[in-house]
């Protein structure tokens, strides 16, 4: 994937996928380095399934035999001199304190570094095909911070759903306008 932002979405699909009711997305730009955090509450993975994940020939689909989108966002990270890592606690072994964290860090002034892409996008696209899912999303860059929590907006809009259109181009129009404000530094 050339984008970073489609890189969030695959990999927060799959944690809608698993069951995750509350995600979070983290991303945090400090002195070179660019750390995506993707942490959900789903079912988690087994050991087994753990270390086979970032292997490109293994997927837990039935619709084709590879999975693509978690190695590609390890070379992506590793392609800049960065890292992957994922932790997950199987809902089996903790029925209460389960889900997936996977963490990328990218050294952004390498040649190498993808941008980020349409991050807005990606977000009111998640929010939209997933309205029942909490999502707290944290962007922090250039002495700002871009955030939304869609428990707050649900506490406001009450029985609006929020993947209604105009609460989505709300949405996207709140986000642009963060991105856009100048930063406080």
């Amino acid at each position: 994937m050339k984008e970073l932002s489609l890189n969030i979405l695959d990999i927060t699909e799959n944690s809608t996928k698993a069951g995750a009711k509350n995600i979070i997305i983290s991303i945090v730009e400090q002195g070179g380095c660019m750390t995506v955090t993707i942490k959900d509450d789903g079912c988690g993975m087994t050991k087994e399934i753990l270390q086979s994940v970032v292997d490109p020939f293994y997927t837990t689909r039935t619709t084709r035999k590879v999975g693509m989108g978690i190695p590609l966002f390890k070379l992506a990270a590793e392609q800049t001199g960065g890292s992957l890592k994922i932790e997950s606690v199987c809902e089996q072994d903790d029925p209460v304190q389960h889900g997936t964290t996977v963490t990328a860090v990218f050294h952004t002034d390498h040649i190498d570094c993808p941008p980020m892409g349409d991050i807005v996008s990606t977000l009111t696209t998640l929010i939209g095909g997933n309205p029942d899912v909490h999502f707290l999303f944290s962007h922090q860059m250039d002495g700002k911070t871009v955030g939304l929590d869609t428990d707050e907006l649900k506490s406001v809009l009450g029985d609006v759903p929020l993947n209604t259109f105009e609460v989505l181009k709300w949405i996207e129009a709140y986000l642009k306008e963060q991105y856009d404000a100048p930063s406080s530094i």
